[in-house]
């Protein structure tokens, strides 16, 4: 089975036909939101909402565990993950859909393992490249059959969050070799690795970072909205064309 994890700006999958909605509970306590399953087209999916219904979660209080956890118990084999980033890099523009192929993670504080109860063994994981080579490669193929424009490759630099970013740091993750910055993409992917789900992201930039083009002096959070609608209308139908021929 399929799912997707929706950030920022995607608060429900609207070609999502819902058959049922289910509320799982978890070692970790409890995910973000209900699971709500249903079709796209033929293909079975589940959808969480990363930040609950109404978008209550702040980045760094979402249950990456619960969530990632809730989705495998519930028979998930493949996530496409969809969060909102800052744009670094000058083709990283406001609108502008990314399938990134590596992460930087700066994040702090989060429970970021199953592996680590007194009574488990130490446990190490593979992450060279945090997302699925093979998903990501079908998500840039739907991009080319749908028409849906979008960036193959990029790097995603993770940070706590909630607050935005200061120019100077923005300058740091750039000279490290990141092309974007969110607040999500990190300990989800690693999760999914631990319990051996696919998993590749669908970035959205909602804006430039701090101190760049049109936010050199200020990012407008108000624009990041009439931004951000447009460009789910693609991640929509970029869903539906990854999905048509499973």
């Amino acid at each position: 089975m399929w799912a997707v994890i929706g950030g920022s700006g995607l608060s429900h999958l609207a070609n999502l036909s819902i058959t049922r909605r289910e509320v799982v509970r978890t070692p970790f306590g409890e995910p973000s939101s209900a699971l709500v399953f249903g079709q796209v087209g033929e293909t079975e999916l589940a959808f969480l909402a990363r930040h609950g219904q109404g978008h209550v979660i702040p980045p760094h209080r979402v249950n990456y565990r619960a969530n990632i956890w809730a989705l495998h118990a519930a028979g998930v084999k493949r996530v496409v993950a969809v969060a909102s980033v800052g744009g670094i890099r000058a083709d990283h523009g406001p609108g502008v859909l990314v399938i990134p192929d590596q992460l930087i993670d700066y994040t702090s504080g989060r429970a970021a393992t199953y592996f680590e109860g007194h009574d488990q063994k130490v446990v190490h994981v593979d992450f060279t490249h945090p997302y699925t080579p093979e998903l990501r490669r079908r998500l840039v193929a739907a991009g080319g059959a749908s028409g849906v424009d979008l960036l193959d490759g990029g790097v995603y630099a993770a940070v706590s969050g909630p607050r935005l970013e200061t120019a100077a740091e923005i300058d740091r993750l750039e000279r490290d070799g990141a092309t974007m910055v969110g607040m999500t993409g990190m300990p989800e992917a690693v999760l999914a690795r631990e319990l051996g789900l696919e998993y590749a992201a669908v970035a959205v930039v909602a804006n430039f970072a701090a101190g760049r083009a049109s936010s050199r002096d200020e990012v407008s959070l108000e624009q990041i909205s009439v931004v951000l609608d447009p460009a789910m209308k693609r991640v929509h139908a970029l869903i539906e064309a990854l999905l048509k021929n499973d």
